[in-house]
């Protein structure tokens, strides 16, 4: 078949589809690659891909709408390559990550075989500068972590932790020498981190309460105490730790490597949330740190405040990654499930919960977009972000309670889906600040009175 009667063809082809149906289709692929695609089909395919598409549903079935959790169309917003990279990551996790989930989740254990598939995404640490960063939008790494927490959270957070806190704590509070040792290869996977700030007796009270010391021997830091739930720590070839000074009374960070003497890290056991994430407990006793791996920027919690207020935007999107998750993994079950002979969908309060989980989702979408903007504007505060993730992991324990509520006694199966998201909402709403603490970071930025314990 000549070229010209090709590309004659899959105009005819494009025709036969009408303007909702290629909307639909653009937000679901990229089309410049379908026609190319479409191009190269020979006749006979040509001629089944069109029959295909015109094919009538069985009598008394209308054509159902796609299954989207973008209802306000955000999408739209994105570039051609912001949109082309979403999409990537999307089908990465739709190919390589949801078939073995469930599995590893169930068992607590973590596949170390998607590193390497990871790699090839090139989204590590995409809103930093040279390092071999993307340096991208902040708004896209909070695109990436939606698109990843839409199949699993504890991956988004194993991809958070790593490209977020440990490499957010070294581009932010490292010396450049310390960045271009750790930077490079932590963005190439070739090196994992983990970030280790809370502790067995504080969580909420870190700024002032740290038990954790470090105090310099006049040639190396010397760091005792604990410290717990820190993801990756099993695995990571460096956790950033951060650490009171005796004699300054003051917060400094350290490159602790896997291999420093006095260093222990055991993996939790017990979950109910965050299964497949390998949290840690860590002991220091008596390791030994040299100068050049203490975080020559970070003297004081003022320094850890900052990664934390970059990260925290990071996290609201998490939420609105599991939410989306759980709407759309519930909307494809009703549409599917029958009961007294019709689609669980078509009845009036199953819609009414589906309604109220994409107003939920569509309210925590529009915020978050407008947090990342926020952010790439250089005006994010540590109230905007408190509040995103307020409200995003509030709404969010919403959303998968309904999800599982349509589903019946189904919701409480691994297999569909949902009984992942309900579980590991209740962990996104405790990390990065309680939702009182991040409340209290807002209502001091409202009013002009702090209520935090002095």
């Amino acid at each position: 078949m000549s070229v010209f009667k090709k590309v004659k063809n899959t105009i005819n082809l494009l025709k036969s589809v009408d303007m909702d149906q290629l909307a639909k289709i653009n937000k679901q692929i990229d089309l410049s690659e379908a026609v190319k695609s479409l191009g190269q089909l020979d006749e006979r395919q040509l001629q089944g891909l069109m029959k295909m598409l015109k094919a009538k549903r069985k009598k008394g079935q209308s054509d159902l709408p796609p299954i989207d959790g973008d209802f306000y169309n955000l999408d739209l917003k994105l570039t051609e390559e912001q949109r082309k990279l979403q999409m990537q990551v999307r089908n990465f996790m739709e190919d390589e990550v949801r078939p073995l989930v469930n599995d590893h989740w169930n068992r607590a254990k973590f596949p170390h075989e998607i590193i390497e598939k990871f790699k090839k995404l090139n989204i590590t640490g995409v809103p930093y500068k040279d390092y071999g960063c993307p340096n991208l939008p902040f708004l896209m790494e909070g695109i990436i972590a939606q698109e990843i927490a839409r199949v699993d959270v504890s991956i988004s957070t194993f991809f958070g932790v790593h490209s977020g806190l440990a490499m957010g704590s070294i581009y932010l509070c490292g010396s450049e020498e310390q960045k271009q040792e750790w930077l490079p290869k932590m963005q190439k996977l070739e090196a994992i981190g983990a970030f280790g700030l809370t502790e067995p007796n504080v969580g909420s009270g870190v700024a002032g309460g740290l038990e954790t010391t470090c105090k310099f021997d006049g040639e190396n830091w010397i760091l005792n105490g604990q410290k717990k739930w820190i993801g990756n720590a099993t695995f990571a070839d460096v956790i950033i730790i951060w650490a009171r000074d005796e004699d300054s009374n003051q917060v400094k960070g350290f490159l602790v490597r896997k291999e420093n003497p006095g260093f222990k890290a055991e993996k939790m056991q017990d979950k109910m949330a965050l299964r497949i994430v390998q949290n840690a407990l860590i002991t220091l006793t008596d390791c030994k740190i040299p100068e050049s791996d203490r975080l020559q920027n970070a003297n004081s919690f003022k320094d850890t405040a900052k990664v934390l207020r970059m990260t925290r935007a990071g996290v609201a999107w998490q939420a609105v990654g599991c939410a989306r998750g759980a709407y759309e993994s519930a909307l494809k079950y009703t549409r599917k499930r029958e009961q007294f002979g019709r689609p669980i969908a078509s009845y009036q309060l199953i819609q009414n919960h589906l309604v109220e989980m994409v107003s939920n989702l569509t309210a925590m979408q529009t915020l978050v977009f407008r947090l990342s903007e926020m952010q790439d504007a250089d005006l994010l505060t540590d109230e905007h972000a408190s509040l995103a993730k307020v409200f995003c992991s509030m709404r969010t324990r919403d959303v998968v309670s309904r999800a599982r509520e349509v589903m019946g006694g189904n919701g409480i199966l691994l297999e569909h889906d949902v009984a992942r998201f309900v579980a590991d909402a209740e962990a996104i709403y405790s990390y990065e600040g309680t939702k009182e603490i991040n409340s209290l970071i807002v209502g001091r930025a409202i009013t002009g009175y702090s209520a935090f314990v002095s």
